[in-house]
């Protein structure tokens, strides 16, 4: 029986090792995304899309609104399939705008559905399953933190892929894949500061850290390759362009430092490291030819060509490093006779030469790489170039004397800036409105089952109780032996509807509109708090200044009476004027929400939570 059971298990973990194998060659291939216009272009670094499983969340939602919001869960079977029908298309977004709009509404949903049905104290038994966007490795988690953190990961791999799929042979097209890859940098960043102890490699800081540096220098790589669409052949652009590929080879050169790096180095395809070597070495040989270009064949001086002109010695002042008295660096950065720019021209083409030579290496050494057609036509076209520059001077005596050139110095004139995600633009309305404001019926909170309250007044007497704020409306004060107090009302109660009107939404002048149609019958729903403390307001705010005047109603009839301090209005045979001052304190000090006076800010304050992961 355990020679089946182990023979069984090995079965398994060869088909699991084999679909691993499939899933990382799949996501590392640095082809599947790349544009139709963009053959000419080394190949971009796209990321694949984290997998997740299908999940049912109509029983335990159903469940949630029976036993915490008492109401009956058939009303909600609409609400959870487009939920549900939401995160199912979110599971293969489209490869284009629409795709980013889905996953950010998604995202912007999820900030509601936390706060409807998941407690701090319990849980519903729902479990999000996530696989690792490289190695397929699954991760399971309760919270809805990490369904979010997995959510904002493929933003920014769509982005990626978004980016590599543009034509980067035009100009505009350069420009939005620069644009993609720094909204894929933003959003890694915005992961790496808000989302800590990954269950999944792909989200720990040390791979965001990376994904964030490659992005950017892939971002650099196309603002380089725009430069040299149509660019002048004048000696200072020239020069320009041998510093901006310089500053690209620093780029990624720091990023080869960091793949190659600790845990990641095991992580990440060997076919992205061979890639960002492939490019270092690749971007170094275009610095090194476009100087060379520049020295040996454009024109650069004044009358007396044998001498350089005061504006070329300007340009070539500060493109070189100092170079290492101890090495077999060529001493001249700034040739000051025809012989020196020559020998300076020669060495910087014999070691473009040399580079393009090591990065035709270093695909041959790649299994994946060397089959990528694009990439292998592109290092040959530029090796072929720097060859037939090096072959016009082979009969140069100096040839046989030259060492190697300066180190050229890397700089840019584009300064890179990463894009932060902008949930606002993407805003949603909450598929569970209907359960009331998701700051108050929220699954933190707790109340009591909902009860109904019937108030019948005479021609002479009032109901006895007065409400302020809204949505919802609260009852604010019950007086003493009146049908209010009688009924069970107490202050602190939310008025969730009246007579077969859902109030919890209703600002507070029309619900007084309701109770004041009702006549001498009133019919309410109401629910106590559990958490009162929880409503509370100071004593000058009222929960929101609607409008400026509050409504009294007396046993004579109904009168209003202006008021700047805040929403109240006061059903009941005894008049405002009748009560102690200390009565009057009490009631009007009552108030049901720790909240400002000002809904914007609630607003605004709400949709930072909703924008953030916390730690």
């Amino acid at each position: 029986m355990k020679e089946q059971v182990a023979l069984e298990l090995q079965f398994v973990n060869s088909n699991l090792q084999l679909l691993k194998e499939q899933l990382a060659e799949l996501n590392s291939s640095v082809e599947i995304y790349q544009g139709k216009g963009s053959k000419g272009s080394i190949p971009m670094i796209p990321l694949g899309l984290k997998e997740t499983k299908e999940i049912s969340f109509r029983e335990p939602f159903k469940d949630f609104i029976l036993e915490h919001y008492s109401e009956d869960p058939d009303k909600y079977d609409e609400a959870i399939s487009e939920f549900m029908d939401l995160r199912e298309a979110m599971r293969t977004p489209e490869r284009d705008e629409s795709g980013v709009a889905l996953l950010f509404e998604y995202f912007n949903q999820l900030y509601f559905i936390d706060r409807r049905f998941f407690p701090p104290d319990r849980s519903l038994g729902i479990y999000f399953e996530w696989y690792d966007s490289l190695t397929g490795t699954p991760s399971c988690q309760r919270t809805v933190a990490f369904e979010k953190a997995c959510i904002l990961f493929n933003l920014g791999a769509l982005y990626t892929q978004l980016g590599a799929r543009h034509d980067r042979t035009l100009p505009e097209g350069l420009d939005a894949a620069a644009n993609n890859f720094l909204r894929a940098a933003g959003m890694f960043r915005y992961l790496h500061d808000t989302f800590t102890n990954a269950p999944s490699k792909d989200l720990s800081p040390e791979i965001l850290d990376m994904l964030i540096h490659l992005m950017l220098a892939q971002a650099r790589e196309c603002l380089h390759e725009k430069a040299l669409l149509g660019h002048s052949e004048d000696l200072e652009t020239v020069v320009e362009l041998a510093q901006e590929a310089a500053q690209v080879t620093h780029e990624y050169t720091q990023v080869h430092t960091t793949i190659t790096s600790g845990s990641v180095k095991g992580y990440v395809p060997n076919s992205w490291t061979s890639l960002v070597r492939i490019k270092s070495e690749y971007y170094k040989a275009c610095a090194h030819y476009h100087l060379a270009e520049c020295l040996l064949t454009l024109q650069a001086g004044g009358r007396d060509e044998t001498q350089l002109s005061t504006r070329v010695k300007e340009a070539l002042q500060y493109v070189h490093l100092t170079p290492d008295s101890t090495t077999t660096t060529l001493d001249v950065t700034l040739p000051s006779t025809h012989q020196e720019r020559v020998l300076l021209g020669l060495a910087h083409c014999r070691e473009s030469v040399l580079l393009h030579e090591e990065a035709l290496r270093q695909q041959r050494m790649c299994r994946e790489l060397r089959k990528k057609g694009s990439l292998s036509d592109v290092l040959r076209f530029r090796h072929e170039s720097a060859v037939h520059l090096l072959d016009l001077y082979e009969e140069e005596e100096d040839l046989l004397n030259v060492l190697d050139p300066p180190p050229i110095a890397p700089a840019t004139k584009f300064q890179l800036t990463l894009t932060t995600p902008d949930f606002s633009q993407h805003s949603v309305e909450d598929v569970f409105r209907l359960l009331g404001p998701a700051a108050v019926f929220s699954a933190k909170h707790q109340w009591s089952a909902p009860r109904p309250v019937s108030l019948t007044r005479s021609a002479a007497q009032g109901f006895g109780f007065s409400v302020r704020g809204d949505a919802p409306v609260v009852i604010a004060g019950v007086d003493r032996g009146s049908l209010a107090e009688h009924a069970g009302m107490n202050e602190g109660d939310l008025v969730v509807s009246i007579g077969t009107r859902d109030v919890k939404w209703m600002p507070h002048d029309e619900v007084v509109g309701l109770i004041r149609d009702a006549g001498n019958t009133l019919n309410l729903t109401l629910v106590t708090p559990c958490d009162k403390t929880y409503y509370k307001l100071p004593k000058s705010k009222s929960l929101k200044d609607i409008s400026p005047h509050s409504t009294t109603s007396s046993s004579s009839g109904v009168s209003s009476s202006s008021s700047n301090s805040s929403n109240s209005s006061h059903y009941g045979s005894i008049n405002s004027s009748t009560l102690s001052a200390k009565d009057k304190d009490k009631r009007n000090s009552w108030n049901p929400f720790k909240r400002s006076a000002s809904r914007d800010k609630l607003k605004s304050d709400s949709m930072l939570d909703c924008n953030v992961i916390l730690r």
